[in-house]
């Protein structure tokens, strides 16, 4: 990468200050017209969100030109903040070309046209505590996922059909967001709720072992290159097992390993990488930035070997780190990491943890390939504005006009705590 191919390409600067405070960034075509739109999502307050889950207080919608679609909901100044997830997802659950959104309002489960925010259907919950956050599945083998897993904390699942009838429940320690793929190749999703592997009736197949507190993140992918997937862990260590129970390894030099990622961020090493970051010290839990503790990112081999380990100098323990690809025309991906804290802003780290890139505005982020150009592009937002990078000059016109772009497995499973498939 050259030096200039280093400096992110501002391609829009949008007021989203109409959301309110405190708001996750959601992206997904709602109108089918070929690019994606904005759907900023408020939590409520007056809750204690380590114990409670969030419901969605406001809804915002906006096209990728700024213009204000539609608001569900009023902006509260007393919301919520990311202490948790917010149960809201954008994804095309009745097969007709546009996302819609499911969100959780008002102690009911919401399904709203995309395009307008007009309610098209809404159910009761299956507990007054079923709203930490929303997955979607395909549990019956049907041709798209179209069922949907609801949990509390830290406790209890609840598996239902589109109907939202209720298929079954699990209790046990889920973590945060559990990740669900077809292990066995039957059409059918199993579960991967936190430390237990689930069949896709709910029964428990097998447990990872001697692992304590919880699951805070789970990839799946070919890490070994062998044609098979394997299931990496992130919590208390790092582990990865094969889909039938068999423990590979495990990298226990973190403290706390809360986030991982899963990517080809070498060219001279076999296989998968796994991408991590070490709560290295915890700080107070009063403001979102903390710059009282200290976290580092880590990079592991396919077998698990620690390749390197950030000595990081700065002050800030909560970042967040996801999978970056196709931000440019090179083979590799990137780590990216942002909410880092102590004056570092959100920036791509390459395999060697060299900053290859490094964008001018701080905030938390989202990132896809917004109007099918084959590439993604950064979006960099706080309570006002929102930046949308690109690595190259372009505009955000569809590449397919009318053509509805579907709706990527990692955008409509957002989530605080990034997990994912590498395929």
């Amino acid at each position: 990468m050259s030096q200039q191919d280093r400096i992110p390409v501002l391609v829009r600067q949008l007021d989203i200050s109409q959301a309110g405070l405190r708001n996750k960034m959601l992206l997904g075509d709602l109108d089918g017209d070929g690019r994606m739109e904005i759907v900023m999502v408020q939590p409520d307050g007056g809750i204690d969100d380590r114990y409670v889950p969030h419901q969605v207080q406001c809804l915002t919608a906006f096209d990728l030109d700024g213009r204000l679609l539609w608001q569900v909901g009023t902006p509260a100044p007393n919301c919520g903040g990311p202490g948790s997830d917010y149960p809201a997802q954008l994804y095309d659950i009745d097969g007709d070309g546009c996302c819609e959104v499911l969100c959780v309002m008002n102690k009911r489960f919401f399904i709203l046209d995309g395009r307008t925010g007009q309610e098209k259907r809404s159910f009761e919950l299956p507990s007054e505590l079923a709203h930490d956050c929303i997955i979607l599945a395909n549990l019956g083998g049907g041709a798209y996922p179209s069922d949907i897993i609801l949990k509390d904390r830290y406790r209890t699942l609840w598996a239902l059909d589109r109907e939202l009838n209720l298929l079954w429940t699990y209790t046990g320690n889920p973590g945060h967001f559990p990740w669900v793929f077809d292990a066995d190749g039957d059409g059918r999703d199993e579960v991967m709720a936190g430390y237990d592997l689930l069949d896709h009736d709910g029964k428990k197949l097998w447990s990872a072992r001697n692992l304590e507190d919880h699951a805070d993140c789970i990839w799946v992918g070919d890490v070994l290159g062998r044609g098979d997937v394997q299931i990496v862990i992130g919590g208390s260590v790092t582990v990865m097992y094969d889909v039938h129970g068999k423990e590979l390894w495990r990298y226990e030099g973190s403290i706390e390993s809360q986030h991982i990622a899963l990517g080809k961020f070498r060219s001279d090493l076999p296989g998968l990488q796994i991408a991590g970051l070490d709560r290295i010290r915890r700080g107070d839990t009063g403001e979102a930035f903390s710059e009282s503790g200290k976290d580092g990112l880590f990079l592991l081999d396919s077998q698990g070997a620690e390749v390197w380990k950030e000595d990081r100098q700065t002050s800030g323990w909560l970042t967040i780190i996801e999978t970056l690809s196709r931000w440019d025309d090179g083979p590799l991906d990137y780590i990216l990491a942002y909410r880092r804290g102590g004056g570092v802003p959100p920036t791509l780290y390459d395999g060697h943890m060299a900053a290859v890139v490094e964008f001018p505005s701080d905030g938390y982020v989202a990132h896809a390939d917004l109007a099918g150009s084959g590439r993604e592009q950064v979006l960099v937002y706080n309570h006002s504005t929102a930046w949308i990078y690109a690595g190259m000059p372009m505009e955000l016109t569809p590449r397919r006009p009318g053509e509805p772009l579907p709706q990527p497995k990692r955008l409509y499973s957002s989530t605080l705590y990034p997990g994912g498939e590498y395929r």
